[in-house]
C-alpha cells in the first residue's frame, strides 16, 4: 500500500507540473507570435480619392451626405458595416429632407488610429473606439454640419449607439429609428469578457480578425433570411476596408473597447422620445424576440416586424424600410410625400 501511495503521489506530481508547464506556455507562446504587417493595403483616400471627409475630434470621417429640408437623419451602421449598408435607402430618403450617412472609426473609409507603441496612449489620451467617444463623434459630426437636432437611424450596433447618444443627449435628438439593434447582447457574456483584456489575446486578436478575410459570405449568410440573393457586388462593399492600412489592429481595438455592457437596458424608461423599432421576422444575429422586448421596455415605441427579412432589413427588404419610416416620419412631422412613395 506504501508504494501504490508514493505511486499516486508522483503521478499527481506529474500532472501538476504538465498542468503548469500547459499554463505557462499558453500564457508565453501568444506573446511570441509575430504580428506581421499587412501587405498590400492602402491608404484610405487613395482607395476612393472622390470621398468626402470631414474632420472631427482629429479624426477624418467619411461622410455621405444628400438632400436638404426637414429634420436630417443621421444614419449609424452596425459593425462590420459601412455607409454601403445604406446604399438602398440613402437617395429614397433624401428625397425629402437631408440625410447624412458617415462611416465610424474602424469601419469603412474613416481613420483607424493607432495608440503609441510606447506608451500604449491614443494620440489626445482618449480610445477612440470607446463608447463615450462614439458618442461625442457623432455629436461633433452634427456640429461641423451645422445639424442641432436630428433623427437617428442605426441598425444593429449603429442602434446601440443611437440609444447612448439620445440618452446622453437628449436634446439634440428629435426620435430614434432603430434596425434590429443590439441592446440585450452587445458584447460577450460576462464571464468571458476578462479573456478580452489578457496581454495575450490582446497580442493575437488582429491575427484572430484576419481570419474573417474570405469569410464575407458565411457572415452574409447569417445576416440575410435569404442568401440566394447575395451576390459577388454585396461581398465586396463590405469586404473593401480589409484593403486599408491597419484595418485589422483597428477593427480589433474596437472590438475590446466595446466588448459589452450591461447598462442600456435599466436606463431604457427614461428615453421619452418617439421611436420607431424595425426588426426582421428571421434575424439570427439579434433575434426578433429582442427587438419586440425592446419596443415594449421604451415608453414611446413602434414595432414594424418585416416578414421573410433578416438582420440588415435596409439591405434586404428597403421598400419596407421605406414605408415603416415614411409612416413613422408623417405621424412625427405630419402628412408629406414619403420616399417610398415618390417615383425613383
Amino acid at each position: 500500500m506504501a508504494r501504490l501511495g508514493r505511486l499516486l503521489r508522483r503521478l499527481l506530481r506529474g500532472l501538476a507540473l504538465l498542468a503548469l508547464t500547459l499554463a505557462l506556455l499558453a500564457a508565453i507562446v501568444p506573446l511570441l507570435i509575430p504580428v506581421r504587417p499587412l501587405a498590400g493595403t492602402v491608404a484610405a483616400r487613395e482607395l476612393a480619392p472622390d470621398a468626402r471627409f470631414v474632420e472631427v475630434d482629429g479624426l477624418a470621417l467619411h461622410v455621405e451626405e444628400r438632400g436638404a429640408g426637414g429634420t436630417p437623419l443621421v444614419l449609424l451602421h452596425g459593425f462590420l458595416a459601412s455607409t454601403f449598408t445604406w446604399r438602398e435607402v440613402l437617395g429614397p430618403l433624401a428625397r425629402d429632407r437631408r440625410v447624412v450617412a458617415f462611416d465610424r472609426p474602424a469601419f469603412g473609409l474613416s481613420d483607424r488610429p493607432l495608440p503609441d507603441p510606447a506608451s500604449g496612449e491614443f494620440p489626445g489620451g482618449r480610445d477612440p473606439y470607446a463608447a463615450d467617444a462614439q458618442v461625442a463623434q457623432t455629436l461633433g459630426l452634427m456640429d461641423a454640419l451645422a445639424i442641432d437636432r436630428a433623427i437617428l437611424v442605426g441598425n444593429s450596433a449603429g442602434g446601440t449607439l443611437a440609444l447612448r447618444i439620445a440618452l446622453a443627449r437628449p436634446d439634440r435628438v428629435r426620435a430614434l429609428i432603430l434596425l434590429d439593434p443590439a441592446v440585450y447582447r452587445s458584447g460577450p457574456p460576462g464571464w468571458m469578457r476578462w479573456v478580452f483584456r489578457t496581454p495575450q489575446l490582446r497580442r493575437v486578436g488582429p491575427l484572430i480578425l484576419r481570419s474573417l478575410d474570405g469569410r464575407a459570405r458565411e457572415f452574409a449568410e447569417l445576416a440575410w433570411h435569404d442568401p440566394a440573393r447575395i451576390n459577388d457586388a454585396l461581398l465586396a462593399g463590405y469586404i473593401r476596408a480589409q484593403r486599408i492600412h491597419d484595418w485589422d489592429q483597428a477593427l480589433w481595438r474596437f472590438t475590446v473597447a466595446n466588448e459589452g455592457s450591461d447598462d442600456l437596458p435599466p436606463r431604457l424608461a427614461d428615453l421619452d422620445m418617439p421611436i420607431l423599432v424595425i426588426t426582421g421576422d428571421d434575424d439570427r444575429v439579434i433575434p426578433t424576440e429582442e427587438s419586440v422586448r425592446l419596443a415594449d421596455a421604451l415608453p414611446d415605441a413602434e414595432l414594424v416586424v418585416i416578414g421573410a427579412c433578416g438582420h440588415v432589413p435596409q439591405e434586404e427588404c428597403p421598400q419596407a424600410v421605406l414605408a415603416a419610416i415614411d409612416g413613422f416620419l408623417a405621424r412625427l412631422e405630419g402628412d408629406r410625400l414619403g420616399s417610398s412613395e415618390r417615383a425613383p
